[in-house]
């Protein structure tokens, strides 16, 4: 059987500080999840959190060597423990995410915390430095301004359902920068075990698409420079959904199993994405929660480290 989740991807990753425009940067890490920043005229808005305070430390350590601004807002994309437990290193003024986030945090923060430190535990360096959960202190539905001075400004939007049910991005548009979280990968494996398969390969994406970004920061992955590289990613993250459905609704239209579905997306998929980031550790939890929706299932049942070992079990035993 293969090792769990990546529970077997011990090896540190290089990270990338890139400064994409003047005072936008982003830390990419070879796969692993990415953070970014904005600066304004006089304070910085940070982008994800990272899964613990020293994990996240190491990262302001790098952001400290272009500016000493002090951070307002700590923006979280979604819920995921590996987004959001290092929140507390950044001594924001005001934590913003978007009010489906702070209740799925409610709901099932505990529970996404354990599930995720079993699946990747490198990725939790030093975990007793985590306080506690991550609680929003602003959220919004539909729309957030961040006014950045001479700088321009920054927009979070909700696109609709797509990762999880409350993911956000991060805009500027006087620069055409999108920061997309997981709602868009470069080179890297989709996770949708928390996701709405539908609404984000259709709706959600075309409107990420119309924003008519020329740099895209993805959850994972290169950062993508330029119209054809940020149309690349858009659709490469269409395409591992649309084949998914396909793959995973023929299966279970057929009669066949999870596992047959299981199978059948792997073999779909491998040839293209099987060597990117995450594809093994992710493919049996979103294989399952596709399952799930073709059978009716609307809200993503919630993970538990114990779930997680079964799912894994049952598709590759």
């Amino acid at each position: 059987m293969k090792p769990f989740a990546s529970s077997a991807d011990l090896a540190a990753k290089e990270q990338t500080l890139e400064v994409l425009d003047d005072g936008v940067y982003a830390l990419t890490a070879e796969g692993d999840p990415n953070v970014g920043a904005i600066e304004a005229d006089d304070f910085l808005v940070c982008f994800e959190a990272l899964a613990t305070p020293v994990a996240a430390a190491r990262w302001l350590a790098k952001l400290r060597e272009h500016t000493d601004k002090p951070i307002r807002y700590l923006v979280l994309s979604h819920y995921h423990a590996v987004r959001v437990l290092g929140a507390s290193a950044f001594g924001a003024d005001v934590i913003v995410a978007h009010e489906n986030t702070r209740a799925l945090i409610a709901e099932r923060g505990r529970e996404d915390w354990d599930s995720e430190y079993g699946r990747m535990p490198r990725l939790f360096e030093e975990p007793a430095s985590i306080p506690g959960l991550t609680w929003p202190t602003a959220t919004f539905s539909d729309r957030f301004t961040i006014d950045l001075g001479s700088r321009g400004s920054l927009e979070l939007r909700y696109c609709g359902r797509g990762h999880t049910e409350g993911d956000i991005v991060a805009w500027l548009p006087e620069r055409r920068v999108l920061f997309a979280g997981d709602l868009v990968e470069a080179q890297a494996a989709l996770y949708t075990g928390d996701a709405f398969h539908t609404d984000w390969s259709t709706g959600t994406l075309d409107a990420v698409a119309a924003l008519g970004a020329e740099a895209v920061v993805g959850g994972r992955g290169a950062v993508a420079r330029g119209e054809a590289a940020v149309s690349a990613a858009i659709g490469q993250t269409r395409d591992f959904l649309t084949t998914m459905r396909r793959e995973v609704g023929g299966a279970y239209q057929g009669g066949g199993t999870l596992k047959d579905a299981f199978t059948a997306v792997h073999g779909a998929l491998a040839p293209r994405y099987g060597g990117w980031p995450i594809f093994e550790h992710c493919l049996p939890f979103n294989v399952s929660r596709l399952w799930d929706e073709f059978d009716g299932i609307e809200r993503p049942r919630i993970w538990t480290a114990e779930r997680d070992r079964e799912v894994w079990d049952e598709l590759h035993g």
